[in-house]
């Protein structure tokens, strides 16, 4: 085993930090490094930049943390493993429970919200081995990608802390694109794991609706627009742990219950037959600033090159009717968790503005009107059905703007057309939400100046994950010098 007793101490490189999931996970094992000495890199370069990010809060204590890593190389120590994430530092996004860490959903109303128990998802993880350090930042309720909130501040982008992170997964995006932890995990409802991850030039994965079992939640039956999800650097730590993720639980009636074994992707990754539509900006529905599209067609060139067949496909349903329905969908949704809020002592002007917009445009919200939304989210379900008759995947831009200034909540005009509502920038990403469909961010590029990346949003058909995550391996492989490219890192 390894000796070494402190952390390297070069700012910009670190020879653990800077290993894939999969590669320390077998470091950890064959015992080359142990959990104590990762542990100790991890917090050290926690330490020296997540100050400049804000990407984690609530971080647990030092001493606390090696003590675990010790109890995890005991356990090596006598043979035992708890699974592939066996002493690797994670933090969650601070919408999942883990017991001894605040819920707080980025609200000073939840500031000390302590869970009874941990999410489903979080429970997996920590089986599998991990070793929960803090949680990530994320909005205040997870409303609008922009990371910020009253309780934690503004999380900046990995790549120029003077522009948005995105989110509401932006300290998980920030925390991989820096290398603050090995793989992270997020939500998403609309984009939340996608658009982050293409401003910090990771992978994202919004899963099919009922991949991965929501619990505890208040309601069960309804609320499946909000799913988690996992974020990594490479394709094969996001499959690995979105195998961690997945499977059935009796408490989340509605949860999958067939689940591969691994969705890790074997063979040689190829792209070579497969049939991807581009719906670029929806004929001019979506509106798109300068430069979005031609880095994503570069994206798609790239495919194409390598025996992949792209073309252009219309959406062939209204998308306004689909975004009128989304909106509906979305303050039903959103709302009750604003009101419960309200309930517990808080008062209107302790919440953000975008959340009592959703939560008095609920207030005369009809069963009719949801049941009407409900009929048309249905209908487009039944459409997208067709075009998976045609395509393996469709491809929209994981966002419509470049990252924008921190200071500004949401961009107000987008190439001209003023935006009505604080997500109507980001409804490029309602389409895959709405059709339980899963979704795939992968790195494109980057804008003109080469200082801000944009991601390329691959939709598979319903449950279709692992072709999907196969399809973003076969592209993975055409990128590695794109993939090589490093945000800079603050003194």
């Amino acid at each position: 085993m390894s000796t070494v007793a402190e952390p390297p101490v070069d700012p910009t490189t670190d020879p653990i930090t800077d290993l894939d999931a999969h590669a320390l996970s077998q470091a950890i094992h064959a015992r080359t490094l142990s959990c104590r000495e990762v542990m100790q890199a991890y917090l050290a370069r926690i330490h020296r930049l997540n100050p400049r990010f804000a990407a984690i809060v609530n971080l647990a204590a030092d001493d606390a943390l090696l003590r675990q890593a010790d109890e995890c190389d005991a356990e090596l120590a006598q043979g035992r493993s708890r699974g592939w994430m066996h002493g690797l530092p994670q933090a969650i996004k601070d919408t999942g429970h883990a017991v001894g860490f605040p819920t707080t959903f980025g609200s000073p109303l939840l500031k000390h919200a302590m869970p009874a128990t941990d999410s489903v998802m979080t429970a997996r993880m920590k089986a599998a081995g991990c070793i929960v350090l803090g949680k990530t930042n994320m909005p205040e309720f997870g409303l609008g990608s922009h990371t910020y909130n009253p309780l934690f501040g503004a999380t900046g982008n990995a790549w120029d802390t003077a522009v948005s992170a995105g989110g509401s997964s932006g300290g998980a995006a920030v925390c991989l694109a820096q290398r603050l932890l090995p793989v992270a995990d997020g939500s998403d409802f609309m984009g939340s794991l996608r658009n982050p991850a293409g401003w910090n030039h990771v992978f994202g994965m919004r899963p099919s609706q009922g991949r991965i079992p929501a619990w505890p939640k208040p309601e069960l039956f309804v609320s499946q627009l909000g799913i988690e999800g996992p974020m990594a650097r490479n394709v094969r730590d996001l499959a690995q742990l979105l195998s961690t993720q997945c499977g059935h639980d009796l408490r989340a009636p509605l949860s999958i219950a067939q689940c591969a074994q691994s969705f890790v992707p074997q063979g040689e990754p190829s792209v070579r037959g497969l049939r991807i539509g581009w719906l670029g900006d929806l004929a001019g529905h979506l509106a798109m600033e300068a430069g979005v599209l031609d880095v994503c067609e570069r994206a798609l060139q790239r495919l194409a090159d390598a025996g992949a067949v792209v073309e252009p496909a219309a959406l062939g349903f209204d998308a306004d009717r689909v975004w009128q329905a989304w909106l509906l969908w979305r303050r039903a949704l959103v709302a009750p968790a604003v009101a419960a809020a309200l309930a517990n002592g808080g008062t209107r002007d302790q919440i953000k503005p975008e959340a009592l917009w959703e939560h008095d445009q609920a207030a005369g919200l009809s069963c009719t009107d949801f049941m009407q939304a409900a009929q048309v989210r249905s209908a487009f379900y039944a459409h997208l059905l067709g075009l998976f008759d045609r395509f393996d995947a469709l491809a929209l831009p994981v966002a419509q703007v470049w990252p924008f200034a921190m200071a500004q909540h949401w961009p107000k005009v987008v190439a001209g057309r003023a935006m009505d509502t604080y997500h109507r920038w980001m409804e490029t990403t309602i389409y895959a939400t709405f059709a339980g469909a899963p979704a795939l961010s992968v790195p494109a590029g980057f804008d003109a100046g080469g200082r801000w990346p944009m991601g390329l949003q691959l939709i598979g058909k319903p449950q279709g994950d692992a072709d999907l995550l196969r399809l973003a391996a076969g592209y993975e492989a055409l990128i590695p010098e794109l993939l090589r490219r490093r945000p800079p890192v603050p003194h």
